[in-house]
């Protein structure tokens, strides 16, 4: 009999604990979702006091640590905000927003190569990441790496043949790599695909009649 009574009460903490749990983790997505449309209403502080409410009940709501620090970094608590993304990597090593969003601040503190791995290991979880591509180009530009940045641009280019921000940057990259007419075209291209910009960059850099490549003649 006592033998039964503990496989019993046993039985009975197993379900109980699961069930509180499952409940917990229930209320914790709730806090998560009012948060979110907060944070979409731009009431910020009244959509972190959801995401920490959201901790408090589900150590491991990775978007929760996520969006909170999001909201960190809109103000300027960059430190604050890596180690949300932190802890959201942590909850989910699958989750490649967070990989991107720390690549941001590791970019905005001047960290290229560890601003590198993070938009790499975000590629590698999901290659259709173009705005990461495009932030690698970025931060291997700040490392003269132009080449490797000059490819990222050009894989984005392959997935979205209209992305006028890659031809751009893709321009800067080849003239300032020595390939001036290659570079001058892409600036073309992204002032056709309506960036206006890329009409004073032609000016200033490609009309050097000094630099006119012989394939043209």
């Amino acid at each position: 009999m006592n033998q039964l009574f503990r496989v019993f009460i046993i039985a009975f903490i197993t379900v109980f604990s699961f069930s509180f749990a499952e409940a917990q983790s229930k209320k914790a997505s709730e806090f998560i979702e009012n948060g979110i449309k907060k944070f979409e209403n731009k009431e910020y502080m009244e959509a972190i006091v959801s995401f920490n409410e959201a901790i408090k009940l589900d150590e491991n709501a990775y978007q929760a640590y996520y969006m909170r620090g999001n909201i960190k970094q809109k103000f300027a608590d960059v430190h604050g905000a890596m180690k949300d993304y932190n802890k959201a990597i942590e909850a989910n090593a699958e989750f490649s927003e967070a990989y991107f969003e720390r690549g941001n601040i590791k970019y905005l503190l001047q960290d290229y190569y560890g601003a590198i791995n993070d938009y790499s290991k975000t590629i590698e979880i999901n290659e259709n990441n173009l705005d990461a591509y495009y932030k690698r180009g970025q931060a291997k530009q700040q490392l003269e790496a132009y080449q490797d940045a000059i490819n990222d641009c050009t894989k984005i280019i392959e997935k979205d043949k209209d992305n006028v921000d890659a031809y751009y940057l893709r321009g800067v990259l080849r003239i300032e790599y020595g390939q001036l007419s290659e570079g001058c075209l892409d600036l073309s291209k992204a002032g056709e695909l309506g960036d206006l910009k890329a009409y004073e960059m032609i000016r200033e850099r490609c009309n050097d009649v000094k630099c006119y490549p012989s394939e043209f003649e």
